[in-house]
């Protein structure tokens, strides 16, 4: 059973364009890189699918030749099958296995520029930072990330709830019962989370405890890679990071820790490979003066999140019934679940072409504290974005950014209904909407 992902137009277009480059897959482990490119697979004569981890013979045809009419001919050999030009899709999996076929991307590019390649890995960003000569203009990056909430309930049937919803939210006139509609499945979502194995399991079974077992499996794998980070650091120091980056979820984090025996500098390298892994997901501080926000940030001035909500109440050790005995108002109340959903949905929300970073803005001073959530962009000015957990709470750090950097308009996600604040400053988007809030915003 395939379900169907919003990368599967993103790939028919590269697909379709004439001047398409070798196309490098990223993203964290089992978020469906494979499986997207099989589905693409279907509409080409002919696919060849290599393991650069298990094929010997083609790693070391690519560690000691940069000849590609020489490494085709091999692989024609070896998997029997001819490699046309416009009509055969090669994948190269894995490709962390072996650094030097990222280089030799570029030269499918400049030597057979009519062939669809396509290269993956599960931890392909450590083989990029081993790679002295990445192919830069000549592979195009896309990126890859666990379902988002809209492909979730499209994944369990509700495509069509949705699209009438988000309708309704662009019309600026919600109606309860889909909002109420929409609320019920959040709140599914934010227990099986986005992982494919686990939506999958969950779609075709409606138990809240297959996806868990699926949840397990990939936590257990993504811990065991922590062996191939042991040249990098040792992976108990990795384990105990990961425990830490769970606690401080919503945090600015603290990289020293001495109840965990983290000193700043082995929790800065094990966040840093974390985030190159893809398991975690760092968010900077912006001073949000302008855009570009990246261009004014705190370096020193993180926070972090795991991947994907369902990992994460896994990890966390949550108890399952108790959540699924939960309302669905109540559920959201949650605030790091609620803020780690706006995180996923704003970074999935971008193009796939981009990695999309993300920003909150963080003040101390002698009158006291101040913290918005997130800060994005909207048309050609900073938005700052507000997560309440509820229907209720202040927004005093909120106004106080706005005052401060003259904002004209700010935002409000919750479980609340569309509405607005402060003659219409202050807009209120539903969590579930808030991927798609430039066009919501456009009302």
């Amino acid at each position: 059973m395939y379900l169907n992902r919003k990368i599967d137009s993103t790939l028919v277009e590269w697909k379709n364009d004439p001047r398409h480059k070798p196309l490098l897959m990223r993203g964290a482990r089992q978020v469906g890189k494979t499986t997207a490119v099989r589905r693409l697979a279907e509409s080409f004569e002919t696919f060849v699918e290599i393991n650069l981890e298990t094929d010997d013979e083609v790693r070391k045809y690519i560690e000691q030749s940069f000849d590609i009419q020489g490494l085709i001919a091999l692989i024609e050999v070896r998997y029997g099958k001819r490699i046309i030009p416009g009509k055969t899709l090669l994948f190269l999996d894995e490709i962390q296995g072996c650094p030097r076929a990222v280089t030799s991307l570029r030269y499918f590019y400049e030597k057979v520029q009519p062939l669809h390649v396509v290269a993956a890995g599960s931890l392909l960003e450590f083989a990029l930072a081993e790679v002295g000569d990445i192919p830069v203009g000549r592979v195009r990056n896309i990126f890859v990330y666990p379902f988002s909430f809209a492909e979730f309930v499209a994944a369990l049937g509700g495509g069509v709830s949705y699209e009438r919803a988000f309708d309704f939210a662009k019309s600026g006139n919600l109606p309860d019962f889909a909002h109420g509609k929409m609320l019920d499945y959040l709140k599914s979502f934010l227990i099986v989370g986005g992982m494919p194995a686990a939506v999958l399991a969950y779609a075709e079974t409606q138990s809240y405890l297959a996806a868990r077992n699926e949840q397990r499996d990939i936590m257990q794998n993504l811990k065991e890679d922590f062996a191939k980070y042991k040249t990098r650091v040792d992976p108990a120091v990795l384990r105990t990071t990961l425990r830490s980056v769970i606690e401080q979820t919503g945090q600015q984090f603290t990289y020293s820790n001495s109840e965990l025996e983290l000193t700043y500098a082995k929790s800065k390298k094990c966040t840093d490979l974390m985030e190159r892994a893809k398991i975690v997901m760092r968010i900077d501080c912006t001073h949000a003066n302008g855009i570009p926000l990246g261009g004014d940030i705190n370096p020193k001035d993180n926070k972090f999140m795991l991947l994907d909500t369902g990992l994460y109440l896994y990890e966390a050790g949550l108890n399952l019934a108790d959540w699924i005995n939960d309302e669905p108002a109540k559920f959201v109340n949650r605030g790091k679940l609620a803020e780690m959903f706006v995180a996923h949905e704003l970074k999935k929300s971008g193009s796939p072409l981009d990695d999309n970073p993300l920003y909150y803005w963080h003040r101390e001073n002698k009158t006291g504290k101040a913290e918005v959530d997130f800060v994005v962009q909207h048309r050609n000015s900073p938005l700052p974005i507000e997560v309440k957990s509820g229907t209720k709470g202040s927004m005093k750090s909120l106004r106080i950014l706005m005052n401060e950097k003259s904002f004209k308009l700010g935002v409000r996600t919750s479980e609340e209904n569309l509405g607005a604040l402060d003659g219409g400053q202050i807009r209120i988007v539903p969590l579930y909407l808030i991927g798609e809030y430039e066009s919501v915003l456009r009302n």
